[in-house]
């Protein structure tokens, strides 16, 4: 059985801004193996958001394919998209993007919710809180689980998301610029989380510009002008 789990071959993606198309993904080919850690880098405008949201099945390629264990995750519907989104892969974004009016804990549980019906949900909810503490107390934040995102440090609210992003256990995390908004002690530490993530079996793949972040990977990917520039090995 193949070791890749992650698989985009030639992706091109397009966005029209007024009478101008213009092109951001132009042929991009990427395999991710089981448990990797994978940095995409480039400068702004490079195409690396993009390539990560196409992989995540936030966004739809106007041409390629990206296939999670060999089966193209743009074929089918709509509602099968969403469930890879929520089952499959986790997302942090370089903005938090943590409800203010919820706490730790109940910020941390939306993605469980979304994906359970009322009944669903009322069956499992002890065994999805437990799992949802323990994701909080993994973080180092199991004494703030009753704190809303204003009583919390930048580096405390990343540690939110990731914990949210990990709720249902997704097989990829998917992380842009996760160390992006933070000051450069607080990036660390949020890299040192990730790290910890990896070793403990986690597949990431990460988007960053910073080379120094994306030391912490096994694999660098360079995109130029929409295209992979080249690999380097941790």
């Amino acid at each position: 059985m193949s070791n890749t789990i992650l698989r985009a071959s030639g992706l091109h993606k397009s966005y029209q801004l007024g009478q101008v198309s213009l092109r951001v993904l132009k042929g991009v080919s990427l395999s991710v193996q089981r448990g990797e850690f994978v940095a995409i880098m480039g400068s702004s405008g490079s195409g690396k958001s993009t390539l990560l949201h196409l992989m995540g099945a936030l966004d739809v390629p106007d041409r390629g394919t990206v296939q999670f264990e060999q089966e193209d995750i743009f074929a089918g519907s709509a509602a099968r998209r969403d469930r890879l989104r929520n089952q499959i892969f986790g997302f942090v974004f370089q903005f938090y993007h943590l409800l203010p009016e919820l706490n730790v804990l109940e910020n941390v549980l939306l993605p469980c919710m979304v994906g359970h019906s009322v009944l669903g949900w009322m069956r499992k909810r002890a065994g999805i809180r437990r799992h949802a503490r323990e994701m909080i107390e993994r973080i180092g934040l199991d004494e703030r689980i009753r704190h809303r995102p204003n009583e919390l440090s930048g580096g405390e609210r990343q540690r939110v998301a990731i914990a949210r992003a990990l709720a249902n256990k997704p097989q990829v995390l998917l992380a842009d610029e996760p160390t992006g908004n933070l000051d450069t002690v607080t990036g660390s530490e949020i890299l040192g989380v990730l790290k910890t993530l990896n070793d403990q079996g986690q597949t990431i793949v990460m988007v960053t510009h910073d080379p120094k972040v994306a030391a912490a990977a096994h694999r660098t990917v360079r995109l130029v002008d929409g295209r992979v520039a080249g690999t380097q090995n941790g």
